[in-house]
């Protein structure tokens, strides 16, 4: 599988050496997913800093607004954490650009004796049917859900994988960095984010026998991987176009690998 993906990553960064912004000036504006948000900032502060006529505003909202304003022509770049649906292509003719490879984690607070789960007993959480930690093996404590909105597509592939119902009776929250505070402020807590986001604050819950590492997501041994990306109208300009060519090639691959992701270019 390593082999495979490596050689398919190999083909789509033909030809992507980096964005040149020589000449170029103006102001890029993206939104859309929170996963997105540590990379392109820190790619947008080296461009800004080498080139001082470009600006690059970063917004979040969630997979479902980036699609929507990038589409309406309201900024540059949407990104997304999952593809474009069916519907979303029939309503905007987008470009899409994946540029890193994302695993998506069961996090619970660090405190919590269950550091292993089945997919099985995460779809009996979130549809109810496990209400108390001790059905699983941990504490006599009520469990408490946590979710993403619906314009989240870390949400969307958790759903779509993982749990169907995760996206009710839960306390919602509306990004990746929002998810690990709740989750760590709750010693009851369970809530799914990006692998990229687990740090000492949540613990990342082994699915299946498999721990939630980028190594394993990878690999193919975790089972809940999704793509980031990045989305533009069919004829983006020079400027865009190389902030793009900047994120996909061999200068972003060690700030994407900094935050978690692994790259699709390297």
């Amino acid at each position: 599988m390593r082999i495979i993906l490596s050689f398919l990553f190999s083909i789509l960064c033909l030809g992507l050496h980096g964005g040149d912004f020589d000449g170029l000036k103006g102001q890029i504006d993206i939104a859309g997913g929170t996963a997105h948000i540590p990379v392109l900032k820190d790619a947008a502060k080296n461009v800004m800093k080498d080139n001082g006529e470009i600006s690059i505003s970063i917004a979040g909202g969630g997979s479902g607004v980036g699609v929507q304003k990038v589409g309406a022509g309201l900024v540059d770049i949407g990104t997304t954490g999952r593809k474009l649906s069916d519907k979303e292509r029939e309503k905007y003719p987008l470009l899409s650009y994946a540029f890193a490879v994302d695993g998506i984690a069961v996090v619970v607070h660090p405190s919590n004796s269950v550091d292993f789960l089945t997919k099985a007993q995460v779809r009996e959480i979130f549809s109810g049917a496990i209400t108390n930690w001790k059905e699983v093996g941990g504490e006599d404590r009520a469990i408490h859900l946590y979710g993403r909105d619906d314009a989240s597509g870390t949400r969307e592939v958790f759903t779509k994988k993982v749990a169907s119902s995760a996206d009710r009776g839960v306390v919602v929250v509306t990004s990746n960095g929002a998810m690990s505070g709740a989750v760590a402020s709750d010693r009851s807590a369970i809530g799914y984010l990006s692998i990229g986001f687990i740090d000492e604050r949540v613990m990342g819950v082994a699915l299946d026998g498999v721990e939630p590492t980028q190594e394993n997501a990878i690999n193919g041994k975790y089972p809940v991987v999704r793509k980031l990306y990045m989305h533009t109208q069919p004829s983006p300009d020079l400027l865009t176009t190389a902030f793009i060519d900047y994120v996909m090639g061999p200068e972003v691959a060690p700030i994407i690998k900094k935050h978690g992701y692994i790259p699709t270019c390297k």
